[in-house]
């Protein structure tokens, strides 16, 4: 059988200026990389607090490393549950504020596995229109009733809670929508839901570390309770810097989890090391609160630069700062001559976004300083 048909359908994907391709990283996630063998200064990593090359975080992993071995070996439910698996998942539900959590290999993996051990044909799921790629795909295979409820619009969810005669009802939203940097409206989804007897899940993967005074996320900038928000998935390799996922809840979610999340049942248990590792990562964020207040300082020197530049930037207070282009073929181009000066960005392009909705996707870090937010700004006021 012949691959001539997929040659034909990527030339077109390439035509029209969607073509994804992949460069190689020589260096830590930080600042200043080396790419392709070229040095940068990058503004599209999600290692919010930098934290992902922080040496008290590799020196417990390759301490763990040295006791544990590498691998996980088995999944959990085998041989594969460390020690330091389980004291991570009881320090993640203190964290949040739930009584128990559950480790996954990663965030895609938590959502199918929580989503499809929840829901069945009987049941319906209502999803926000622009939540990541892993929830979609989640409530699609589910084989629940799939609703698309507007964009962070609570009026249009009340609408299609008010309609379902389903058995269970699931309203699931991207805590900080990965593409845009927005804040989901919890306490109006989560009151809603509740009125209409339906559950919450929040993909909390851009705002845990990042959001409350503590870091725990969405959840505890808007001070919503376990009760408010059942089941809170927040991801390990973005503001934690390292890798891995969890979903925090009750004691009876995560027995459900346990026994019927597939992605979590069948898989192999993410290696010692790294949850070792990410025990150390959250003391830090716990406990480092002068990252959250430099991020904060950094996104707000941003934003008052690229209004002074004429650059329309989404309404996002998030580290997530996306400069909206439009044009597929535009972004590219910016995105090039940006590298050419030495800054490495991203542009994004449907489909992960919508069509004419192509942008830079500017991520910041506290391990940024105001001169390199600075040389970012003169940079976008050369190629705008």
């Amino acid at each position: 059988m012949s691959f001539d048909q997929l040659a034909s359908e990527l030339q077109v994907r390439k035509a029209a200026s969607l073509y994804r391709g992949r460069k190689v990283l020589q260096s830590p996630q930080q600042p200043e990389v080396v790419v392709d063998g070229k040095a940068y200064l990058a503004f599209c990593s999600n290692d919010y607090l930098g934290l992902a090359n922080h040496p008290a975080i590799v020196s417990a992993f390759k301490q763990a490393a040295d006791e544990y071995g590498v691998g996980g070996g088995a999944s959990s439910l085998v041989s594969g549950h460390s020690f330091h698996h389980h004291a991570l998942e009881e320090e993640l539900a203190a964290f949040t504020g739930r009584p128990r959590a559950l480790l996954f290999s990663n965030g895609y993996m938590a959502n199918l596995g929580t989503v499809n051990a929840l829901l069945g044909k009987q049941d319906a799921v209502f999803q926000d229109r622009l939540n990541h790629a892993s929830l979609l795909d989640a409530g699609l295979l589910s084989g629940a009733r799939f609703q698309r409820y507007l964009h962070n619009d609570v009026d249009s969810l009340t609408q299609r809670l008010s309609k379902t005669q389903a058995r269970r009802s699931l309203v699931v939203t991207d805590g900080v929508f990965s593409m845009d940097g927005d804040i989901a409206d919890l306490p109006a989804i989560c009151d809603v839901a509740n009125h209409h007897k339906a559950w919450v899940m929040v993909d909390d993967a851009h705002g845990i570390g990042c959001l409350g005074k503590t870091g725990a996320g969405c959840a505890e900038h808007f001070g919503l309770s376990e009760q408010q928000l059942p089941i809170l998935m927040g991801t390990l390799g973005k503001a934690f810097g390292t890798s891995g996922a969890f979903v925090a809840g009750s004691d009876v979610l995560i027995e459900t989890l346990i026994q019927h999340a597939r992605t979590y049942i069948y898989t192999t248990s993410m290696p010692p090391a790294v949850a070792a590792a990410t025990r150390v990562s959250l003391k830090l964020v716990q406990t480092e609160q002068w990252r959250r207040e430099q991020l904060t300082s950094l996104i707000q020197r941003f934003r008052r630069g690229c209004e002074q530049l004429g650059l329309s930037l989404m309404d996002s207070p998030t580290p997530i700062q996306p400069i909206m282009i439009g044009n597929a073929d535009k972004a590219m181009a910016m995105s090039a001559a940006l590298r050419d000066k030495g800054l490495f960005i991203t542009a994004i392009r449907p489909p992960t976004v919508p069509h004419g909705s192509a942008r830079l996707r500017v991520t910041l870090s506290a391990s940024h300083t105001e001169v390199q937010v600075d040389r970012l700004l003169d940079a976008l006021d050369q190629v705008k």
